[in-house]
């Protein structure tokens, strides 16, 4: 039988999510915290009454206009709803997609933007951030001349160095091309800063967000705001039915309980702040500053492999960045936890400091 998987895809290693059953979770950015038990119960009132026999509604209209009430997008923008921003993104490219048509973004950054060009079979270009991980601007504008790319992705804050870059460097970036630009907003809860307001003054920028970082990982949804030319056209691939209903229902029950979201994003930011303070006293490690729900940390005197799987063995599980990228060598990433979740990681990462 002739193998037709294209070797590309056959060279590729999927995307692996570690087991995580049994140890305190603080690998994969999410919020630590659940709903109040009287809005959990009213939340699944609502579920109970949802026709699952019915397919849900194809454009998801309430679910839209609470996403531009609630979440700050300007009404002359358009929306679109993907599952997760994973599935934005891949819709992106697939709009743009041809012979020679380049995705560009930076390194190290989120790793799908390079893994769903390879996907699609288009030539994917990172460019390398700087020793401090800002866009090393010159190189930035010197590769877009080159290159002349058809999408390029700048996560703001990055992913996983947690730094915001420049808004001058990204507006100059956004000048120099006629490329489309997404700013990816994953972590813009945590951040205070967007380029929302940004979307009437350049018409090659795109917006995309999700809501897994707010608490709702689970629902997979994210959503991109943008000029309503580009974004209608990159709306015809979407498949049809593709945020279900009980997303639809519990994301729209959330957004009319946002208060709630908000006060567990505040207590996320006020629980990073506490632990990177706790963190920079420690010897060992070089503690990155972060507008994200997680903290980018250097090992100094052992090596990030040993201190990975030492807060392994102590049932702690973080990511291990140091092979990513050579930029990123002996780091590690956590997720800010709980309190008390985050007290346990602090002891276990004394342990493996110094054991």
């Amino acid at each position: 039988m002739k193998n037709w998987i294209r070797p590309e895809i056959q060279a590729l290693s999927a995307y692996h999510v570690p087991d995580s059953s049994g140890y305190i979770k603080l690998d994969a950015m999410e919020n630590p915290y659940r709903w109040s038990n009287a809005l959990t119960k009213e939340w699944l009132e609502l579920l109970r009454q949802s026709a699952l026999n019915r397919y849900p509604d194809p454009t998801a209209k309430i679910l839209k206009s609470k996403i531009y009430s609630c979440l700050n997008i300007p009404d002359s923008a358009e929306l679109i709803l993907g599952n997760g921003s994973d599935e934005l993104i891949q819709m992106v490219m697939m709009a743009v997609s041809g012979p020679d048509r380049v995705v560009m973004s930076v390194e190290p950054s989120f790793v799908m933007y390079q893994m769903i060009a390879t996907f699609l079979g288009m030539p994917y270009v990172g460019i390398p951030l700087a020793d401090d991980f800002t866009l090393d601007v010159n190189a930035l504008l010197s590769a877009i001349e080159t290159h002349q790319p058809a999408v390029i992705f700048l996560a703001y804050p990055n992913n996983p160095t947690g730094n915001l870059f420049a808004e001058q460097d990204i507006n100059q970036i956004i000048q120099s091309t006629d490329a489309l630009v997404v700013i990816d907003e994953a972590y813009y809860a945590f951040a205070d800063q967007t380029y929302a307001n940004k979307l009437d003054q350049y018409e090659n920028l795109l917006v995309m967000r999700t809501v897994s970082k707010m608490g709702l990982a689970g629902l997979r949804l994210g959503y991109m705001a943008g000029a309503k030319k580009i974004v209608n056209e990159i709306d015809k691939l979407r498949l049809p039915y593709n945020i279900n209903i009980l997303t639809q229902l519990s994301v729209q029950f959330a957004l009319d309980n946002v208060d709630e979201l908000n006060q567990q994003t505040n207590q996320i930011k006020q629980d990073r702040e506490s632990l990177v303070s706790v963190m920079a006293s420690i010897e060992g490690i070089e503690v990155f500053p972060t507008q994200a729900n997680f903290i980018l940390f250097r090992t100094s005197q052992k090596p990030a492999d040993e201190v990975f799987e030492s807060l392994k063995q102590q049932k702690v599980l973080i990511k291990n960045l140091s092979k990513a990228s050579p930029s990123l060598k002996n780091c590690l990433r956590v997720t800010v936890g709980s309190p008390v979740e985050n007290d346990k990681f602090i002891a276990a990462l004394n342990i493996a400091l110094t054991s």
